[in-house]
């Protein structure tokens, strides 16, 4: 059975040739989130959009970083994810996850 062989070029980003659907997956399902989360958080009426979005990501980018497997899905979870919790605390601030519809 052939072994995979690394990137020649030496690549932070370098895969380990195999196929990860599912950790890819949620790569881009976090990276989307995060970049939802972190726009909506700029505008004050939109915090529960920033909120629910950002801790989504957070949900998502956290298992992803727990299965993932090459550097290249790490990197880009970790920028999913910060951008997740930005949006996630800014939307927290607003208002919060329930902000205007439960209690007051």
């Amino acid at each position: 059975m052939a072994q995979a062989q690394p990137n020649p070029t030496g690549s932070l980003l370098a895969t380990d040739g195999k196929p990860h659907p599912l950790q890819d997956t949620l790569m881009a399902v976090t990276l989307f989130l995060g970049a939802v989360a972190f726009v909506s958080a700029q505008f004050h009426g939109l915090h529960l959009l920033s909120s629910w979005s950002g801790l989504f990501g957070i949900l998502t980018g956290g298992y992803g970083q727990f299965i993932s497997a090459t550097t290249r899905e790490r990197f880009l979870l970790i920028i999913g994810l910060g951008a997740s919790a930005v949006g996630f605390f800014l939307g927290m601030a607003h208002g919060g996850l329930f902000g205007g519809l439960v209690g007051y």
